[in-house]
């Protein structure tokens, strides 16, 4: 079989499809044949070496990390899951490689697919799903009718945290494209804001939780715009910010856990239809190395790209 894969941190070019033979599974571990597999910002992140520290430095390494699909062999010691079942999940930021016909992963990384809800659809939700509901409900303990402000909102992590929120009942203020505002208040934004304009000062200490989904607020941007006793949540471990988050409570810098404790609850969410994360754009294997350079550099995309096996 084919595979994304590099062998050597670096920019987009170090990226080729390339055949791979996949290992045998260990007592612990679960193969799967993967239906679908979705891009993360994390992703590339960990193919520039910025997460080298939790990666290490063995190659070649595959890419990818978000799938659903369907298990074709299971080790001696998992008992949760057989051949036949329809997954989804993760692959460890260490081992990665997602983006493959076939993976190994370890049987904490996945749960089962509930029957309503499409291998693409499932594919998206692990890492986006998982960092809105571990910050907003988890880590926050967001109530009915506290104020949120969601910092990149109709990316695929804010439109979860959107979704979360509204389940909630949380008044919910969106800083989003211009382009995108009206999609924004159709998927239950009270207030949506054009990122390109200046932030109100009115909006200052209005807030019992920021999210910064995009990465694009300054610590003290941030923090100006909660109330007594909130909290920041920022997603891009940049220096400033992890200096911040560790000389301040108001500011913490967080990821995703996706075990399967945690997926579980956003699958639950989904099954329900109470959570949607709408898929932009679904491609092949064989386009997904481009696609990944363009996000790198910058497109914008409201939702999930799918690669499609």
């Amino acid at each position: 079989m084919e595979r994304l894969e590099y062998d050597g941190y670096g920019g987009p070019e170090v990226v080729h499809l390339r055949s791979f033979t996949l290992p045998q599974p260990t007592s612990n571990e679960v193969v799967v044949r993967v239906t679908a597999a979705s891009i993360n910002p994390m992703d590339w992140k960990i193919r520039s070496g910025q997460m080298k520290m939790f990666t290490g430095s063995k190659f070649p390494r595959g890419l990818g990390a978000d799938f659903s699909g369907i298990v074709e062999a299971v080790g001696s010691n998992v008992s949760a899951f057989k051949p036949g079942d329809a997954v989804l999940g993760t692959v460890s930021m260490k081992r990665s490689g997602a983006f493959a016909p076939m993976l190994i992963t370890t049987q904490d990384l996945i749960v089962k697919k509930p029957a309503n809800v499409s291998f693409a659809a499932a594919a998206s939700l692990p890492v986006a799903g998982v960092t809105a509901w571990e910050v907003l409900v988890k880590k926050a303990g967001l109530k009915r009718g506290q104020t949120v402000f969601i910092n990149g909102a109709m990316g695929a992590v804010g439109q979860a945290a959107v979704s979360i929120a509204r389940g909630i009942g949380a008044q919910i203020t969106g800083r989003v494209s211009p382009q995108s505002i009206a999609q924004a208040q159709a998927l239950g934004v009270d207030t949506a804001l054009d990122y390109t304009k200046t932030l109100p000062s009115s909006l200052n200490g209005a807030y019992d939780v920021v999210f910064d989904c995009n990465g694009s607020l300054s610590p003290q941007e941030a923090k100006r715009l909660l109330k007594p006793g909130g909290i920041v949540f920022d997603i891009t471990p940049t220096g400033p910010k992890i200096l911040s988050s560790i000389i301040s409570r108001s500011y913490q810098i967080v990821s995703a856990n996706v075990k399967a404790e945690n997926l579980q609850p956003v699958v639950d969410l989904v099954e329900s239809g109470k959570l949607v994360i709408p898929i932009a754009r679904t491609i092949s294997l064989a386009d997904a190395s481009a696609q990944l350079a363009a996000l790198e550099r910058g497109e914008r995309l409201n939702g999930k790209v799918v690669i499609a096996f």
